[in-house]
């Protein structure tokens, strides 16, 4: 065992969040923390990391356990290059490195004396080298760079000038190049491309050490994890397998607690019955067998029904005019940033009620051609032509629509002046 989380409690004013939460997670073990947006995923990793306190309970590690840790949203400042920084979780090797070329470079004008003692260090610096793979750190770090989706062209990027998402990657590859014992890993996948989040399901299963993930991909968890721990209303329930297992056992448990419900619910209205007809004699005896029922009713431990189906948003998006059947076209479009070309003469139409995904890899233009549509920027070439009666609602990755110093309610309010309070609060 490398990890126990020991009747873990935790409110936030009257709110509670977790409730005695236990589980543990073993050496070698791949392990996910599922359950609600709010359910105290974060919470529980940030409670593991000391970073806040418990209100009640204890986080045990194994001794000399090593952690890593990768939280949601990362504050990464440094004037290094995208390669230099992540070169600095070897900086033990390196140090290794440049200590056996000075020994390499001093035992040339050594005497027998001081050869021998430079021999006897060199022999100990070499092997620690070779322990911590010194002779690969430099292809490691650019394996990683390259899996996480970053080009050789932006190995000497700064820092300074990286995205949010970039930022991220940078700091899980440094986590992942650090090789602790146990790695939290808090929604990795969020800013990865479809081959960066394969390289990481390979990186993770075949990683030496434990891992425990808080994701929403349920594909992703499929392949890495062999443990899914809940967190349902403040409570936690371990799970073996790996989601799709998790799902099926959640559903048969959820179906035999419903018929537990049901039965208990059917035998209370029957003592009701019973209790009620007693009564109703208005005979000393049977008023005495009424109490006696009612005794034992009370101290019937109840059930309490279990939820079925979560609560699902509904949503209704209609158009209040609706367009011709061309909705857009995209002809020739390219578009190059200085030397970087990312599309040429891409063309596409999307036709009225369609639904179109654009993929590819990170830095590909995916985005830049949304923005293109927008007329946020303009393309080198080419064309965007919009159908008749057709209007664009725009949803970017950084929020740059939303002014932060609004409130939820004015926000909308003030972008919708025609739609009446009723129906902002609905949406």
């Amino acid at each position: 065992m490398i990890l126990a989380c020991k009747n873990i409690s935790k409110s936030f004013g009257t709110k509670q969040i977790l409730n005695g939460v236990c589980f543990h997670i073993n050496n070698r073990e791949k392990a996910a923390i599922v359950g609600l947006n709010g359910a105290g995923k974060s919470t529980l990793f940030k409670i593991i990391m000391g970073e806040i306190t418990a209100d009640e309970g204890d986080v045990i590690f194994s001794k000399g356990c090593t952690v890593g840790y990768l939280a949601q949203h990362q504050v990464l400042s440094s004037e290094n290059s995208t390669y230099d920084e992540i070169l600095t979780v070897k900086k033990d090797v390196i140090d290794l490195d440049n200590m056996m070329h000075q020994l390499e470079h001093d035992m040339k004008s050594a005497n027998s004396e001081e050869l021998e003692r430079m021999l006897s260090t060199y022999t100990r610096v070499t092997h620690e080298f070779e322990l911590k793979n010194g002779y690969a750190y430099k292809s490691e770090v650019i394996g990683v760079l390259k899996g996480l989706g970053f080009t050789e062209d932006e190995f000497e990027k700064p820092v300074t000038t990286l995205s949010g998402g970039q930022k991220t990657r940078v700091s899980l590859g440094k986590l992942l190049l650090s090789t602790p014992e146990l790695i939290l890993l808090d929604e990795p996948t969020n800013h990865l491309d479809m081959e960066s989040i394969a390289w990481l399901e390979t990186f993770l299963l075949n990683y030496n050490g434990a891992v425990v993930v808080i994701a929403h991909d349920r594909y992703f968890l499929n392949k890495v994890v062999s443990k899914v721990v809940e967190l349902d209303n403040t409570r936690a329930m371990t799970f073996e397998g790996n989601y799709s297992s998790y799902a099926e056992k959640k559903a048969a448990q959820r179906d035999t607690m419903l018929k537990h419900y049901l039965n208990q619910q059917k035998e209370i209205r029957h003592q009701e019955d019973v209790i009620s007809k007693l009564r109703s004699f208005n005979r000393e005896k049977s008023i005495k067998r009424a109490e006696s029922r009612e005794k034992m009713l009370d101290k019937i431990e109840r059930v309490d029904k279990p939820i079925s189906q979560e609560p699902q948003m509904f949503i209704r998006l209609e158009p209040h005019v609706i367009s011709g059947n061309d909705v857009l076209t995209a002809t020739n479009l390219s578009k190059s940033f200085r030397s970087l070309t990312l599309f040429q003469n891409i063309q596409f139409d999307v036709k009225r009620g369609e639904h179109v995904a654009i993929i590819g890899n990170n830095g590909t233009g995916k985005t830049t051609i949304l923005k293109i549509i927008n007329q946020l920027i303009s393309a080198d070439s080419g064309e965007v032509k919009l159908g008749a009666k057709v209007k664009i609602g725009y949803y970017d990755q950084e929020h740059q629509v939303l002014n932060q110093e609004k409130t939820l309610f004015d926000e909308l309010q003030d972008t919708y002046p025609n739609m009446d309070n009723t129906a902002i609060r609905n949406v």
